[in-house]
């Protein structure tokens, strides 16, 4: 497949990278390595439009972990090596996540040191990408205030089995193994002003207050940003208060896992659901890129050809036969009007801070 005229005319100077660095931003997506390789259109369009990248699996403890004494690399060495090729900054995601944890160690973690074996897997992993990762997702989602703890932990497989300090342990030993990667505490569910949000945002304020207090090693904050259009509740205040105090911590923040659920558009008109999900990436960059924190906005993929929306994220999808429009580019790799949503709000956000 050869890219369409479409994607080429807004290479170069007319991409989304080249005009988020004219306002101190790098644009990038997530990738899937098999998809990749089998993919040059794909390939290209990546290098002509981005600058940093993040691969969605291949550096979880899953995908790299086949059995206790063993690591599987290739898959994401071949991510490091296309990134390397086209001189892209390359992500990592993630060293500790509730949802990415082997069968093997979930089927008798009794047999383990789970506390050594999480510090010796960051050792191992850090120490193969030394020096090559811009930023690493180190915590993953550690929050989840309906688990009743009062400092608002999720009580998962890492925190049962280690204790609340399994995240500083993370960070300690990934600053120890690889003292350039800025590291980054990832999470969900900060954007709404609505109840459940406005708690989340309050205790993960708190962790991060923690973090720091506890002198251990914090460079910046990942918004995943997994946002719906037609939304109950607002983007607005909650969010951009939020990001405020992350940035008077001396943090970065970064958008990481950017993408559009669609499901409540009711119209079946391909234009019509475009619009609508345009207007809600421009809404939410406007509020979030007009904090001179954010340094990094990423999407979660890069065309509808291959989004985990049409997967469903709870498996119960209100348009089960409706393929989602979430990305950038439509399947056939043409610049959608999120493109040019997201390409204007950054120009936008240059007017906001004078660049």
């Amino acid at each position: 497949m050869e890219l369409p005229a479409e994607a080429k005319a807004v290479a170069g100077k007319n991409s989304l990278n080249r005009h988020a660095a004219r306002h101190g931003l790098l644009a990038g997506t997530a990738v899937v390595v098999r998809a990749l390789q089998r993919d040059t259109a794909l390939q290209q369009l990546i290098a002509d439009q981005y600058g940093i990248v993040v691969s969605e699996n291949e550096l979880k403890w899953v995908a790299l972990r086949p059995g206790p004494k063993e690591f599987d690399f290739a898959p994401g060495d071949a991510f490091v090596d296309f990134a390397t090729k086209n001189k892209l900054l390359i992500r990592g995601h993630n060293f500790v996540w509730h949802n990415s944890v082997p069968s093997w160690l979930l089927r008798d973690p009794g047999s383990y040191d789970v506390r050594q074996l999480l510090a010796e897997h960051i050792q191992t992993v850090g120490a193969r990408s030394r020096g090559k990762m811009n930023s690493w997702d180190v915590g993953n989602e550690a929050i989840l205030p309906k688990d009743g703890r009062e400092d608002g932990l999720r009580k998962s497989f890492w925190f049962e089995h280690i204790g609340p300090d399994y995240i500083d342990l993370a960070f300690r030993t990934a600053r120890a193994v690889d003292p350039t990667a800025k590291l980054t505490y990832n999470e969900y569910g900060m954007e709404y002003d609505n109840e459940d949000e406005s708690e989340r945002r309050k205790q993960i304020l708190a962790l991060l207050r923690r973090i720091q207090q506890n002198k251990v090693p914090l460079d910046a904050v990942g918004i995943q940003a997994h946002i719906k259009a037609n939304a109950t509740s607002a983007i607005g205040k909650g969010l951009s208060d939020f990001m405020e105090a992350i940035r008077q911590m001396g943090l970065e923040i970064y958008l990481t896992e950017l993408d559009v659920n669609e499901d409540d558009i009711t119209s079946n008109d391909i234009a019509t659901r475009d619009h609508e999900i345009a207007q809600t990436y421009r809404h939410f960059l406007d509020v979030a890129l007009a904090n001179p924190a954010v340094k990094l906005v990423l999407t979660w993929g890069t065309s509808d050809r291959s989004t985990w929306l049409n997967g469903g994220p709870t498996h119960h999808r209100k348009q089960p036969n409706r393929p989602q429009r979430s990305l950038p580019f439509d399947p056939a790799y043409k610049p959608t009007e999120t493109f040019f949503a997201m390409r204007d709000s950054f120009d936008t956000r240059g007017k906001v801070h004078g660049a």
